[in-house]
């Protein structure tokens, strides 16, 4: 099993605004390309005076599936959050398998 693991910092002003968007709106767009098989959302518990931490990991079956996403979706997909909440939070990608 790939884990897909988007690690982001949302800024203090729009967290709740944010959370609400990704749990009702684009995880929910991300599991319909049918790429992956389930998610989870963490909230990473460490004390930030600059935002709210989450890992967002998306399990897909092959590394074939992910590739698939990147090539067909991501880039649409990251645009759409990028344009909602753009200057407001940073975020960076990790692939992990599980054994």
């Amino acid at each position: 099993m790939i884990i897909y693991n988007v690690t982001v910092k949302i800024d203090h002003s729009v967290h709740q605004e944010w959370l609400d968007w990704m749990k009702n709106n684009h995880i929910q767009d991300v599991i319909k390309t049918g790429h992956f098989v389930d998610y989870k959302i963490c909230k990473i518990l460490i004390d930030d005076e600059e935002g709210v931490n989450y890992s967002i990991q998306y399990r897909c079956n092959t590394m074939k599936d992910l590739h698939m996403y990147q090539v067909h979706d991501a880039v649409k997909l990251q645009k759409e959050h990028t344009d909602k909440f753009d200057g407001k939070f940073v975020a960076f990608r990790t692939l992990l398998e599980e054994l």
